[in-house]
């Protein structure tokens, strides 16, 4: 190859780059790095594969059938009981092909598509495998029973894996959390982006470098299991996907209260007054169901005053915001807070440095 013809350094360096994040995006969420008309191809492709197996396998059963073969009496139940196994495993295997792309496919919900899909896949497995056990055995009782002896074996060999499928099962029917909802379990917090059928996987935000909820840039992956055993923190809960959050900065016993309560309430209220009300009246509706005083829950951002362990006062902003947008909402109420109070240094005294 001459110097003129070889790839640029970069070019190659861009290559591999695309090649690893395709990779990454397979092992996180399959399915993810494919654009809809590729995925459109794909699919027709493999109801074309599935459709040509169960016309080939039909094929293959009615020639038995007919005797065109001259074969012996054994041969001929056996190759007639897997002509029928194979017709059977993709006929099912096209029927799951085609609801998922002409039924589920078409759904609003992400979260229902996605839910559907696995669950459609699964059972189609256990039916293609129980189908094809039951024919070519030859008898419904033994197909079953050899079904169930291989199922125990399986399970007791893996243990931990069929514990992390259950919590999968509880995971689908309890629904402890979802994906895309913004979750906390044991030291892991992140939103959840793929649950498999054996472990999550979440894209962390804060972690050990980052102080904030801002993305970190790494994933986690955790067996199914944990679920069974751990608290679950759901931030992003369907019926009230809204959190509590507080802003706390320290003031002087001789300052001006009333100005700093007031001061900070017209900040917060000209930011995020209308939405909060909305979101109350429903955390209201909600708390109304259950034993809790709903009456106590402000409509409206609340300022508190509170003793430090220094010599100063916490004065705290709380308030309700999207979990996913709580870092951004409280630095734009900081930068107006301060840029308010700070014009007022008669009535707000900061701490100052020793150099101040």
């Amino acid at each position: 190859m001459t110097a003129k013809s070889r790839p640029a350094p970069r070019a190659t360096t861009a290559i591999r780059r695309d090649e690893e994040v395709q990779k990454a995006l397979a092992q996180t969420a399959p399915g993810a790095e494919e654009t809809a008309p590729v995925r459109r191809k794909r699919d027709l492709l493999w109801l074309a594969i599935w459709g040509g197996g169960v016309a080939l396998a039909g094929a293959l059963y009615l020639l038995v059938e007919l005797r065109v073969f001259s074969v012996t009496g054994g041969s001929f139940s056996v190759l007639q009981r897997i002509a029928l196994a194979s017709m059977i495993v993709f006929g099912a295997l096209f029927a799951e092909q085609a609801i998922e792309r002409f039924g589920v496919r078409r759904l609003d919900s992400t979260v229902s598509r996605y839910n559907l899909t696995r669950v459609l896949r699964l059972l189609t497995a256990l039916a293609a495998l129980g189908a094809f056990g039951v024919v070519v055995l030859g008898n419904l009782y033994k197909g079953l029973v050899s079904l169930g002896v291989i199922s125990i074996i399986v399970g007791l060999a893996v243990q931990t894996p069929m514990t992390s499928f259950i919590g999968w099962l509880y995971i689908l029917l309890r629904a402890p959390y979802r994906v895309g909802d913004r979750i906390q379990i044991g030291d892991a917090t992140g939103d959840v982006i793929e649950v498999s059928y054996l472990d999550t996987t979440l894209w962390e935000f804060g972690g050990k470098y980052l102080s904030s909820d801002h993305p970190s840039g790494r994933i986690i992956k955790f067996p199914n299991s944990k679920v069974l055993n751990t608290a679950v923190f759901n931030y992003s809960w369907p019926l009230f996907p809204y959190i509590w959050n507080e802003i706390k900065l320290q003031v002087g016993y001789e300052s001006d209260l009333e100005f700093i309560a007031t001061t900070m309430l017209e900040v917060a209220e000209s930011e995020i007054g209308e939405e909060m009300q909305e979101r109350v009246r429903v955390y209201r509706s909600l708390l109304a169901k259950t034993p809790v005083d709903e009456l106590t829950v402000q409509e409206k951002p609340v300022v508190l005053f509170r003793s430090s362990e220094n010599t100063w006062l916490e004065a705290i902003l709380r308030y309700l915001v999207d979990p996913k947008r709580a870092g951004r909402v409280k630095t734009a109420l900081l930068r107006k807070l301060l840029a308010r109070l700070n014009a007022a240094p008669d009535k707000v005294l900061f701490p100052k440095g020793p150099n101040r």
